[in-house]
């Protein structure tokens, strides 16, 4: 079965017989994204491919006669220090990015959200012959000559390999859901593979584009040493290879010699360092010069203005956030233990299980004043979870900061006040508030706790080093993915412009396997233990979906099961700044809100 809509105005495209205006606007129409169906028109056009070994569209100024090695080190200073290597196995921005200088995906997303050919010779299309014109398959042509870092070849089985290795559920990849819409691969030659697809997918390239999802793993390193030490010392086809690693600390690395572009990187070094603030981040860059650059800038408006000064060493470059920070709600109870873990998936929280308590969590928090005061520099307050494209932005939600609305419903409820507390039936509302360390997440809790306090809830703030709080290692009983709190705070960050893989983190799916619990290693991607039977419909239906109007709807109908149900509050449209010190070429930096800050690093170097 295949999206006949969608297919039909693929082929009246592809003949020349409706324009390129007309196919976006009716691609968009079916609820394609608009960047989707831009890019789904090159596609179809060719104007995507090209030979050129993924320079078209990577900013690259200056790099011409450079000799590699000739920058010296470049310092980074990025505060949530990474705790793993491995992209399939993280579901943290930190570890991504320190990956992203080693692995590669063969397919990266540019500042602009288009599609860069990285480890394959061409974006595939429909005019080329290696994208099927229903769309329910596509051939990627690996570019020759790519060796790993230790100077074996990339080969089309280590695509495979990949594919199988993230599918396998003994492996707990949080990529799974991603790659369920894989069928089969066909390894066609050395340098030639297909993959078959369950059905039509506008959205073929999902699995093999950007760090998050699309990182290739070497066969022949994981069957000879295992995933273990690949964890910490991983093998890659980017510039840079792994000297060191202390998780929750610091990554150096040096050049790999069998990097593909004779003259990069320019700089022979890189000190990747964690384990501060975001705050003292940004006068590593913007005052003492310490640091080249400075990671996700979370910090006052204010306080960032104060460090800048005109002959400072460094500069804000802004980011085109899709983020969304959130105020997460636990569905199970964290204070009862069952066979040893707490927040069990079958021990129902004791009243955020009450739709009135959470919708009076949500009228409380004053979004308004967080956005404004700790965010600044145009993240406005949040109102959906889906935010940036239309298409799939809901027009049926709304929010108003409505203290007074919320102690009503509580009353009317039976959550009657004595002395400060609320309480019904003998159970209190009184939470356990838990979020990275970080001086605007410490100002939002404070915010948070005398909006909740004001409503009758009692309050404790846990604040716990970042290293340890998104530190998913199965030991580890402070770290999000556990969740053994009441609430948490922190930021859904997209893979893509329509990303299946966030919306995974509220899918319980059957027999609930996607909730995050011992058994499957806290891989589950649902933290929160939320159980919808209409969110899992919605979320299996635009997995499968045949007809894109439907798609669009089911990313709607998921946005609106959280907000309209107040399973989550979301607080910010976040893009925080960087800092870049003015000795960096600032243009191929090419910060995009789905491309990760290192995509680029290759062709970083120093300005003029």
């Amino acid at each position: 079965m295949t999206n006949a809509p969608l297919a039909e105005a693929v082929s009246r495209f592809a003949a020349g017989t409706t324009d390129r205006r007309a196919f976006i606007a009716r691609a968009t129409a079916l609820g394609v994204s608009a960047s989707a169906a831009v890019f789904l028109a090159n596609t179809v056009s060719g104007q995507e491919s090209t030979p050129v070994p993924g320079a078209a569209m990577r900013p690259d100024a200056g790099t011409d006669g450079q000799e590699r090695g000739g920058g010296g080190q470049l310092a980074i200073m990025q505060w949530q220090a990474p705790t793993s290597l491995s992209p399939h196995l993280v579901t943290g921005s930190k570890d991504f990015l320190a990956a992203m200088l080693v692995m590669e995906p063969l397919i990266h997303y540019s500042a602009d959200s288009a599609m860069v050919p990285n480890l394959v010779t061409e974006i595939p299309t429909i005019e080329n012959g290696l994208l099927a014109q229903d769309l329910t398959s596509v051939t990627l042509k690996l570019l020759p000559g790519i060796t790993w870092s230790d100077g074996e070849p990339l080969t089309a089985d280590d695509v495979a390999f990949t594919t199988e290795w993230v599918k396998d559920p003994a492996n707990n990849s949080v990529n799974q859901g991603v790659f369920a819409a894989i069928a089969s691969t066909e390894v066609v030659d050395d340098l030639t593979i297909t993959v078959n697809f369950t059905d039509t997918n506008p959205f073929w390239f999902d699995p093999f584009t950007g760090i998050v999802t699309g990182t290739v793993y070497p066969r022949h390193i994981i069957e000879a040493t295992g995933h273990d030490a690949f964890m910490s010392a991983p093998i890659g086809t980017g510039p840079y290879k792994v000297d060191s690693f202390s998780a929750n600390d610091s990554v150096t690395y040096s050049i790999n010699e069998n990097y593909r572009e004779a003259n990069k990187p320019w700089f022979s070094s890189v000190q990747l360092k964690g384990g501060t603030d975001a705050a003292s981040a940004a006068r590593s860059v913007l005052q003492t010069g310490d640091f080249d650059f400075a990671w996700k800038l979370q910090v006052e408006p204010d306080v960032l203005a104060s460090m800048i000064s005109e002959d400072g060493p460094g500069v804000l470059m802004p980011f085109p956030g899709a983020a969304v920070e959130r105020v997460n709600l636990n569905f199970s109870d964290p204070n009862k233990e069952v066979d040893g873990q707490r927040s069990e998936m079958n021990t129902p929280h004791p009243f955020f299980t009450d739709i009135v308590v959470r919708e009076a969590v949500s009228l409380a928090i004053d979004r308004e004043l967080i956005a404004t005061e700790f965010y600044g520099n145009g993240q406005p307050a949040a109102i959906n979870l889906l935010n940036g494209d239309p298409m799939i932005e809901s027009p049926n939600t709304s929010w108003s900061h409505g203290p007074d609305r919320a102690n009503q419903i509580l009353d009317e409820a039976g959550w009657t006040l004595e002395g400060d507390v609320r309480s019904k039936d003998g159970v209190e509302l009184s939470v356990v508030f838990a979020a990275s360390v970080n001086p605007v997440r410490q100002k939002s809790q404070a915010v948070i706790k005398a909006n909740l306090e004001a409503i009758g809830m009692r309050v404790a703030i846990e604040s716990i080093d970042s290293a340890i709080f998104f530190d998913t290692a199965v030991g580890n009983d402070q770290n999000y993915a556990h969740f053994y709190w009441d609430m948490n705070m922190l930021q859904s960050v997209p893979n893509s412009p329509r990303s299946m893989q966030s919306m995974e983190t509220w899918y319980a799916g059957p027999n609930r396997e996607n909730i995050a619990q011992r058994s499957n290693g806290w891989a589950g991607q649902n933290t929160s233990r939320y159980v919808s039977e209409a969110y899992d419909a919605a979320f299996e239906a635009a997995r499968v979906a045949t007809d894109a109007e439907e798609l669009a709807a089911q990313f709607i109908a998921m946005n609106d099961d959280l907000i309209l149900n107040f399973v989550l509050v979301p607080l910010v449209v976040a893009g925080e700044p960087r800092a870049v010190s003015k000795r960096l070429r600032a243009d191929n930096i090419a910060l995009g809100p789905f491309s990760g800050d290192y995509w680029n690093i290759a062709n970083w170097n120093e300005a003029e």
